[in-house]
């Protein structure tokens, strides 16, 4: 073959650095940009904050009331030294008289408000909440035990989960033990038990069967219905579950009412005893944006405390032109990194606003009447009206929050597929399962609807659903069979 040149045209999309860093800022949540953002901040002088700005110009405010007052502080003392050296003779220092049968007030005194403060500081302090391993480490220290039992005893207690479960198992302890104690499964296994002891009773457990059932180990041999219980614990929990005691009770070979006194005394029991314990603090959600109803016609509003406050800092873009050659070209880069990341938040906010718009004029019936009248939407259809690509409307709706006078939703909760309608429309899932729960709500407690009921029921409606549809939204509502919710009534 001869050698040959050939040319060939192409169309690619090139990811410049600014274009990756906006898509960076769309997807993360407003606390993660807000970390995100001071983390920019601190390593670029060219940013800052607006309350660093504020703090900065009221702390020269201070200085500079400071420096006032000390210099008329230092003048008034020079007239006074003046004054004394003028004097003939220094004025007599009188010992004070504390010969008195009177009590001496120490707290007074002379204006400066020092022990009132140190008052202050002794003033008993919150303390930070107790974990549940440092609680189970604290009774280990009291436990007499052996120190290769301890050791084993430590690096299970580190295992646990915040519910107080060993979710990994009796392996993954085994492995994680130091390989000079060479530990069996059987040596792990017997200190696990002692754990179970421990307070609160039932941590170290593998699963909910061996927790209640350490629980139960623990009451007194006397205790009514014990035996009882352990022996459904230990072989029909799943029938517990259901809450079928005529069952139950003879498979058990006990009474309806033994059963029932059994079955009251395992409910009394902790299932997750390491809850209770859980340090791990509560997130709370700040809605990025608010739905207002303005007339007949809903507005979509930024919430201002949401939006990061991020500026140039004049005064470094002031000493640009000052500065030396080389010092100029790395500010002046950095000038321009700052004002690309403020054009990428002002282009978040923008798409946040556009895409939050389109998806409340789509589900303005739900704001306006409830989950019943739900649309069906999809990304796509939101991509369409905003005109952007249906991968940037998924990351704006990502762990972004809209509030609404019906609650505060995470925006991906307005999208849903349909279901066909005999009038050859469709109604969303939420809808449907909003429809079921109201159903489910209103039904007779002695006969209630099963799903093919269920499903009947909508397609009076006009919605054409299965019954294995209404099945899995049943199971994703939570709401049980007709038959458990015929015992349970």
């Amino acid at each position: 073959m001869k050698p040959g040149l050939q040319f060939r045209l192409n169309q690619q999309l090139a990811l410049t650095p600014q274009l990756q860093q906006a898509i960076r800022l769309l997807q993360l949540s407003q606390l993660e940009l807000a970390a995100e953002l001071r983390q920019l901040a601190e390593s670029n002088p060219l940013l800052e904050f607006a309350e660093d700005a504020d703090g900065e110009q009221e702390e020269n405010e201070a200085d500079s009331e400071f420096e006032s007052d000390f210099d008329t502080s230092v003048s008034a003392g020079s007239e006074a030294a003046s004054s004394s050296d003028n004097n003939d003779e220094a004025p007599e220092w009188t010992e004070p008289d504390i010969s008195t049968d009177e009590p001496i007030d120490f707290s007074s005194s002379n204006g400066s408000g020092q022990n009132n403060r140190d008052d202050e500081s002794l003033e008993p302090q919150n303390a930070a909440p107790e974990s549940l391993q440092e609680h189970l480490l604290w009774q280990l220290n009291l436990t007499p035990m052996d120190p290769r039992a301890k050791a084993i005893a430590t690096v299970l207690i580190d295992a646990l989960n915040t519910d107080g479960y060993l979710g990994e198992g009796l392996d993954a302890v085994l492995a994680a033990l130091p390989p000079h104690l060479k530990a069996t499964l059987e040596e792990v296994e017997g200190v696990r038990r002692q754990l179970q002891h421990f307070d609160p009773a039932g941590v170290a457990s593998i699963d909910l069967q061996d927790c209640l059932r350490a629980q139960l180990e623990q009451f007194d041999p006397d205790t009514p219905h014990r035996d009882l219980a352990l022996r459904i614990v230990e072989n029909e929990l799943e029938l517990l579950a259901r809450n079928d005691m005529g069952k139950l009770a003879r498979r058990m070979h006990a009474t309806e009412e033994e059963t029932t006194a059994a079955a009251i005394l395992i409910r009394s029991l902790d299932p997750r005893p390491g809850a209770a314990m859980d340090t791990t603090p509560v997130e709370y959600v700040a809605p990025d944006v608010y739905a207002r109803k303005d007339g007949t016609r809903w507005r979509v509003l930024l919430n201002p405390e949401s939006q990061p406050k991020l500026s140039l800092n004049h005064h470094y873009c002031s000493l640009i032109a000052q500065a030396r050659s080389d010092d100029a070209s790395w500010m002046r880069g950095q000038l321009q990194e700052a004002r690309w990341l403020i054009k990428s938040l002002e282009s978040r906010a923008e798409t946040l606003l556009k895409v939050a718009d389109a998806i409340v004029r789509r589900q303005s019936a739900f704001l306006d009447y409830g989950p019943e009248a739900m649309q069906p939407l999809v990304l796509r259809e939101v991509a369409e009206e905003v005109g952007m690509h249906e991968s940037t409307i998924s990351r704006v709706t990502t762990r972004k929050y809209i509030h609404t006078p019906r609650g505060t939703y995470e925006l991906k909760y307005f999208f849903s597929s349909g279901v066909s309608t005999e009038d050859g429309g469709s109604a969303s899932a939420t809808a449907i399962q909003a429809m079921l729960r109201k159903l489910v709500d209103g039904e007779d407690p002695r006969k209630p609807l099963s799903d093919q009921a269920l499903a009947e029921e909508l397609h009076g409606k006009g919605i054409q659903v299965a019954r294995r549809t209404v099945a899995k939204y049943r199971e994703i509502l939570r709401i049980p069979s007709s038959s458990e919710r015929q015992r349970n009534s």
